[in-house]
Formats: structure tokens, C-alpha cells, sequence
């Protein structure tokens, strides 16, 4: 019998780079698959179905609620998103690491439901670095950019709820760290385990504070 995968559940800051090290882990090793979402919003301009999204009308998400065919699943202006415990399973059974990158509230439920998922945080080497990454993508007034921070601050009470904490100093050292946990490398365990890097997440909502106050 294949070895089983496992389900990896990424998080992170808004602008730590989570989707740019998700695309990482794809691109540089094989037996890696992200979590394909439904959704009842309508297909973009090449999008596709199966692969970027699951398009499903609102009686049809409906439906696989009623079934219990989510992972979880939440509403977001009239439209429904949610992650199908099918696809996600089948890849498992592959032998493939699913990934889901998903928020705080998703992430917990998940794990109520996937024991040994593997739950990471993706934090930025510094609050400095995290508000520059931010400010220079210029893509966002002042005032969004004011409030993704002010939402950092309040995540990093969340990230003593996660396994590990993975810092994205460079995009290559990231994507192998999660990687080398993925595959149990019990020396980078150690290192990213979240008791050993609550000190380090302190220090950095400590400063985001202070980045908030003009200090």
C-alpha cells in the first residue's frame, strides 16, 4: 500500500508571502497538491473548473453541506467557499502533502477533524520587513495596509495554536523548511516548533504595535 500523504495547514500574516511560498512547494517537488475550493461565485477569465475552483451553484453547496462534504466552509459577500473533503482525500490517498492555505478559524476547524494535519504558521523575519513587504507591492492605500497590520497583531495571539512557525526570509529557505518538516526532519522540527518561537512571535506583535503608534 502507497504511504499515505500528509495534510499540511498553512497561515500566516497578510503579506508574509503565503501563496508565493504555496506556488514554491508546488514548483519545486512533486508530491505536493493544494486544496481545490468550491465556490458558488462565478468563474473569472481563465479560470478553470476542477483546478482553480469548484463552481457550484448555491442549491448544489447546499447540498454538500447537508451531506457533510466540507471541511469547513464559510460565506463571504452572498457568495459560499468552502473546502470538499473528497478531493482532499483523494490526493491523501495518493500519497500526496495537501496543502490548505486558509485563515485562523478554518485552520482549527480542520484540524477538530484531521488529528495529525500539521498545522504552520509562515511569519516574516522581522515587523519591519512585514510592513515593507506590504508597502512596497503598491497595491494599497495607506489605510489597508494600516489594517492588515493591525489584523497581524491580533493573529499572532492565534499562532500558539499552530505546530510550527516557519520564517519567509528568503522565498528557496522557506519552501525547504516546510518541506523538511513535511518529511520529518527532526532537527528543523525542533527548531520551528511553536514553544521554542513564542518569544520571537512576541517580539515582532510587540513592534507591530509600535510601527501602529508611529513609533
Amino acid at each position: 500500500m502507497d504511504k499515505r500523504g500528509k495534510l499540511l495547514i498553512i497561515s500566516g500574516f497578510s503579506g508574509v508571502g503565503k501563496g508565493t511560498v504555496v506556488k514554491g512547494l508546488l514548483d519545486m517537488y512533486k508530491n505536493y497538491a493544494i486544496s481545490v475550493s468550491a465556490t458558488t461565485r462565478k468563474p473569472r477569465e481563465g479560470e478553470i473548473d476542477g483546478k482553480s475552483y469548484f463552481f457550484k451553484t448555491v442549491d448544489e453547496f447546499k447540498t454538500m453541506i447537508d451531506k457533510n462534504e466540507f471541511l469547513e466552509y464559510a460565506q463571504y459577500v452572498n457568495n459560499y467557499y468552502g473546502t470538499p473533503k473528497a478531493y482532499v482525500e483523494q490526493q491523501l490517498s495518493k500519497g500526496n502533502n495537501v496543502i490548505l492555505e486558509i485563515e485562523v478559524v478554518g485552520a482549527c476547524n480542520v484540524k477538530k477533524i484531521y488529528s495529525d494535519a500539521v498545522m504552520i504558521f509562515i511569519v516574516p523575519p522581522n515587523a519591519k520587513e512585514l510592513c515593507d513587504r506590504l508597502t512596497f507591492r503598491g497595491t494599497e492605500a495607506t489605510d489597508v495596509i494600516r489594517e492588515r497590520l493591525t489584523r497581524a497583531v491580533d493573529e499572532a495571539d492565534d499562532v500558539e495554536k499552530y505546530d510550527y512557525v516557519v520564517v519567509n526570509d528568503t522565498i528557496e529557505n522557506c519552501v525547504d523548511t516546510i518541506n523538511d518538516i513535511a518529511n520529518d526532519n527532526s532537527a528543523v522540527m525542533e527548531r520551528c516548533k511553536i514553544s521554542a518561537n513564542l518569544p520571537f512571535i512576541k517580539v515582532i506583535k510587540n513592534d507591530l504595535k509600535n510601527i501602529l503608534k508611529g513609533e
